[in-house]
């Protein structure tokens, strides 16, 4: 991990915490690790897919509050490193 990751990494944990307390479909979780995969990795394309697949998969669970909270977290400190998590620009 590095000092450019960690907060990512943090945020990542923390999700999949609140998506397991939660009891998320294992679809989610598993998505979910991915994306930690990839922000481990330094793998910008493989980010901003997973970013899409998590976002759309907590959208299709009802997109409990506190969940999309973390999310947003972890998209903030993803963009703060420098990392792009969407395919377009926000509107």
């Amino acid at each position: 991990m590095s000092q450019r990751t960690a907060a990512s990494l943090a945020s990542a944990d923390a999700l999949l915490t609140q998506l397991r307390a939660s009891g998320a479909d294992a679809g989610q979780i598993d998505e979910t690790e991915a994306l930690r995969r990839a922000i481990a990795a330094f793998h910008m394309e493989a980010i901003r897919f997973r970013m899409h697949s998590v976002d759309r998969l907590i959208k299709l669970a009802g997109d409990a509050p506190d969940t999309r909270r973390i999310f947003e977290e972890l998209r903030h400190e993803l963009e703060a490193a420098g990392f792009h998590t969407r395919s377009h620009a926000s509107p």
